[in-house]
């Protein structure tokens, strides 16, 4: 059995540890980093996976951006440790991360991947969303957690300014409980993938070959 937990601020320097074992050197040199500076994250989307001993084996984060001017949560950076690549760890975290999210009232995720990959968690093509350069227009994929969600947003990605909760979150808040929650979930038997970790403009086979 893996514990899934939300990550604290203890967990801090082990998971970036993490992703500097995953990625190649100067990883915050990516331009997706300029839209995570001076933002905190979802923290209760940000969720750790440590196997029995307590071993830090996965990670996921999430960051509020704005499409244009709407509320948009942007996937990543997610990195699976190299000794258990192959073994559908960040797809256990994928799709627990996004179960959460939705509890939370987010109506819409972004991420930068590979298509073919991601369309097993239900991601497509998003036409008219501009991520800052330099990014593969065939790469900026959604996912509607909400019916309609993505429906007409269009525009520019950029740094979420605004202190305001978004539309739906409010009602969420006496729930936070349910997307708080450390869980236990079994090895995952299926949804492999060679190599499981990623982030923006990445050109290595990753998790998403630079998922976002």
């Amino acid at each position: 059995m893996y514990e899934i937990c939300p990550e604290t601020a203890a967990d801090e320097y082990e998971v970036e540890s993490l992703y500097d074992l995953c990625f190649a050197p100067g990883r915050t040199a990516l331009s997706s980093y300029r839209l995570r500076d001076g933002v905190s994250k979802v923290a209760d989307l940000c969720l750790l996976l440590r196997d029995p001993t307590g071993i830090l084996l996965a990670a996921i984060r999430y960051w509020p951006v704005r499409v244009g001017e709407h509320s948009t949560l942007l996937l990543g950076p997610i990195a699976v440790h190299p000794t258990a690549q192959g073994e559908g760890l960040g797809g256990l975290l994928m799709r627990d991360s996004l179960t959460r999210a939705q509890k939370l009232g987010w109506g819409r995720v972004l991420l930068v991947g590979d298509a073919p990959y991601y369309s097993r968690f239900g991601f497509e093509k998003l036409d008219g969303v501009e991520m800052p350069p330099p990014t593969n227009p065939d790469r900026v994929l959604g996912l509607e957690l909400q019916p309609g969600a993505w429906v007409d947003i269009a525009g520019l990605v950029t740094r979420e300014t605004s202190q305001d909760v978004p539309p739906g979150l409010a009602e969420a808040a006496g729930n936070s409980h349910l997307s708080s929650a450390c869980i236990e979930v079994e090895h995952p038997r299926d949804d492999t993938i060679a190599d499981e970790s990623g982030d923006f403009a990445t050109d290595q086979r990753s998790f998403g070959s630079g998922s976002g």
